[in-house]
């Protein structure tokens, strides 16, 4: 295996399957998986065709090989997993690895979706074990648009193999996947649990691919082995592509500059396609990939890089904090959460996330509290605790790429945390103290973070990812502790080449007026050198001496975000020291608390100021001033890519909440609980099992108030027939993932038009384009939910 990462020549991947076994006989609704058992000797020449063609890599027939898709067939994962993998090494003959193929689900994970994180860990690993039984060289994680879902893979696929892990997804034209996911952020998550070489496929075709194609490569480790495999341009309804082989060659021509060394097709590609590559590429060696070094923290959709200062709200740690105690104690997440997102608002970019409280069980909590701080805000967290077992289980389950608060100069504390670290890719902070406390001279501090330092960096965990803090006493108990910690971090910064943090409130403690101190610290250290500031973001001084320090450090291009953030504020100089939040027009007003909540995604906080509003106004009209409203805005962000899909189903998820009140008031009154407007059914087509498109579109129908039946996956053309007749629905939604299903759609439409109902049919999924959709007789295509939504308006009022 060791020769296909050799960076001196260009590395061959196969092409398209499904295309291939369409043309050779797969009929509309034969599940692709089952070729191997079904039609062997095709499927065994089409490996072969691919290997004669010059693949190094080829591919199983196994997809998806997975148990929620192979459910009824007849066939185990097992058995479909040895069959697809014999054919591909009889196709192979010899002159090719073979890997084992594995696509997503089709199922978007908890808390935006409803499968668990280790439910997929559980079908992913029941797939890799029978792989590596079977004789895999390699497990391959294609077509992914939901990096939780992938990195359940991932984990399933290096705690269950000893493989080589490739992984791949799929971006959309505006360089993000179906989820929000940025091509940086998939990077350095992919890269940090362990990916053996990572790529991009599918969705695209060469040219589109292309920039992303670049990011990716600046994103990730120089040794790390970049791979794509776009499709052959945009589908024809006849199943062709309208890329032919030497086009798709000569757009391709222009990864040879960019650091890519590996390079294959996905949909719409053949043997001939991987064979004009081969004759392109074969003679080059691949240019050297320049990455940036950064230093970096992420969700899917929020990718920060730590240059210069930046703010890491220190809100949800109960230290001192009441109110946030009790919320643990009764594991209430409405008030942590709201506190995220107020956070955010104000202006951090990370949160800090402490869950340490004697008698409550920490692992447990601040698992569960990663999850539903990561279902409100895409800020990326810092972990901060010194239970291994906690971390453990909150690294787990973090989607991205974290941070780690805190370890220390005690072999045992490095000994426990790095490791965790290391497995799941995050960033490590470094407390200046060991066995003795915490050292008075600077000097001494700094020995100790050399000493953190040299053990991380011995664990794996790259300088980038190593922040140091050291330490911040109280000035009522320490005065001269601050000039120490300020020559302490500008040393850590230029002796060891790392990033710095302090918690800054800190220096006031047990002081009066602890703004005045807690700003010209922070003054102070951002001079000093200071990255990450753990404070309060509500903290309007606090806020302002940020945004005033980059601006006049030049982080900050034209005083853009400063402007922007203070344009129409006023300095209420009666009130030295303090920034007062008014604007021009006067102070602000509460605003409509249920929209607001909404617009949030704050699901209890939506349920309590529905029955506040309820209590004062009749249902349907908290429904039109309250509810569609706060709706229309959220769809307005995610149609101009200001806020993306986690962001949007959280905030059906607390309109769904309101909504829940409105019935049960309306049910009161002994009135129908419909909010009157127009029947439509929902459908994933025959053979299609992928519908976690078509189950967004249905969350978001039915909070603007629609009568939504949902019908499922692979529902056959004459169930939807029966559907619409018994339901007189004005409107049918199909979707359909895979190019070999789409033939059933085209079926489905036909059906529905000989039956002679009177419904107008919209047609979505990744494989569909404006044109395909009205060749095969749709009525409307959607791309997204949103315009979805605005379709069902349009048509249904």
């Amino acid at each position: 295996m060791q020769e296909i990462f050799d960076r001196r020549r260009f590395v061959f991947l196969d092409g398209a399957m499904g295309t291939q076994l369409q043309k050779r006989g797969l009929h509309p609704g034969q599940k692709p998986e089952l070729a191997a058992l079904e039609m062997p000797d095709t499927l065994t020449a089409i490996h072969a065709e691919y290997a004669a063609a010059g693949a190094d890599l080829l591919l199983a027939n196994t997809f998806g090989a997975n148990a929620r898709k192979l459910s009824g067939c007849g066939h185990s994962v097992e058995e479909v997993v040895e069959a697809s993998l014999a054919c591909a090494r009889r196709g192979a003959g010899g002159s090719a690895l073979v890997g084992l193929d594995i696509g997503p689900l089709g199922e978007l994970l908890a808390p935006a979706g409803t499968l668990p994180f280790e439910d997929a860990y559980g079908l992913f690993a029941q797939v890799i074990r029978a792989g590596a039984r079977a004789g895999a060289d390699f497990v391959f994680l294609e077509t992914m648009t939901d990096l939780y879902e992938l990195k359940a893979a991932i984990l399933a696929a290096k705690e269950n193999s000893e493989l080589p892990v490739f992984t791949s997804m799929s971006f959309e034209a505006n360089g993000r996947t179906f989820t929000g996911c940025t091509v940086e952020s998939y990077a350095v998550t992919a890269a940090g649990l362990g990916a053996d070489a990572v790529g991009i496929n599918c969705s695209l075709g060469p040219e589109e691919i292309l920039p992303m194609a670049r990011r990716l490569c600046r994103s990730v480790p120089a040794a790390l082995p970049v791979f794509v495999k776009p499709n052959a341009g945009l589908p024809n309804p006849d199943g062709s592509y309208d890329l032919e082989a030497g086009t798709f060659a000569r757009q391709m021509q222009a990864y040879a500059a960019t650091g890519v060394s590996m390079l294959g097709g996905c949909c719409g590609t053949t043997p001939e396609y991987i064979a004009r590559l081969r004759e392109l590429f074969a003679p080059l060696s691949p240019a050297q990939k320049i990455p940036l070094r950064r230093s970096c923290l992420c969700t899917p959709v929020r990718f920060v890089e730590v240059d210069g200062i930046t703010v890491v709200g220190e809100r949800i740690n109960p230290t001192g904090k009441k109110r946030l105690q009790q919320a643990l104690r009764e594991g209430d997440s409405a008030y942590p959460c709201a506190q995220a997102v107020a956070q955010a608002e104000a202006g951090a970019e990370i949160l800090d996330v402490n869950a340490g409280l004697p008698g409550i069980d920490e692992a447990a909590v601040l698992e569960r509290l990663v999850g539903e701080l990561q279902a409100v805000t895409d800020l990326p967290l810092q972990l901060d605790s010194s239970n291994p077992e906690a971390l453990a289980r909150a690294l787990r389950v973090y989607n991205g790429k974290p941070i780690v608060n805190s370890v220390n100069g005690e072999q045992k504390t490095l000994d426990a945390v790095l490791p965790l670290c290391k497995k799941y890719g995050a960033a490590v902070v470094g407390l200046t103290l060991d066995e003795k406390g915490i050292p008075q001279t600077a000097g001494q501090r700094v020995e100790i973070a050399r000493k953190i330092v040299e053990a991380a960096c011995a664990a794996g965990i790259p300088k980038e990812d190593i922040y140091i803090d050291c330490l911040t006493l109280t000035a009522s108990a320490q005065q001269e502790g601050a000039a120490q910690t300020l020559e302490a971090l500008t040393r850590c910064k230029q002796e060891l080449g790392v990033r710095t943090i302090l918690g800054v409130s800190n220096i006031s403690f047990g002081l009066p007026c602890r703004g005045y101190l807690n700003t010209t610290f922070l003054t102070m250290a951002m001079a000093a050198g200071l990255d990450l500031a753990i404070m309060n973001p509500n903290t309007p001084e606090m806020m302002a001496a940020v945004r005033a320090y980059r601006v006049l450090t030049a982080r900050d291009p034209q005083s853009t975000a400063y402007v922007e953030a203070y344009a129409n504020v006023q300095i209420e100089s009666r009130q030295v020291g303090r920034v007062e939040s008014r604007t021009q027009s006067g102070a602000p007003g509460a605003g409509d608390a249920l929209a607001e909540a909404v617009r949030r995604g704050l699901k209890e906080e939506a349920r309590t100021a529905a029955r506040a509003a309820l209590a004062e106004r009749d249902p349907l009209e908290v429904v039109n001033t309250s509810l569609i409203p706060a709706l229309d805005t959220v769809g307005d962000g995610f149609e101009k890519g200001t806020i993306f899909l986690p962001q949007l189903l959280q905030a059906a998820t607390a309109a769904q909440a309101a909504f829940e009140e409105v019935k049960e008031k309306i049910a009161a009154r002994g009135q129908p609980q419909t909010m009157g407007k127009g029947k439509i059914v929902l459908a994933t087509v025959k053979g299609d099992v992928h519908d976690i498109g078509k189950n967004i579109v249905r969350v978001i129908l039915e909070n603007y108030g629609y009568d939504v039946l949902d019908l499922g996956r692979d529902v056959p053309p004459e169930r939807v027939v029966e559907a619409v007749r018994a339901t007189g629905a004005k409107l049918v939604g199909l979707s359909a993932l895979m190019t070999t299903t789409v033939p059933n759609m085209k079926a489905t439409i036909d059906a529905l038009h000989a039956a002679g109902l009177p419904c107008r049919v919209w047609v979505g999924g990744a494989v569909l384009t404006p044109r395909y959709a009205q060749e095969i007789g749709a009525d409307f295509y959607c791309k997204d939910a949103k315009a979805s939504a605005d379709l069902a308006r349009q048509m249904l009022g």
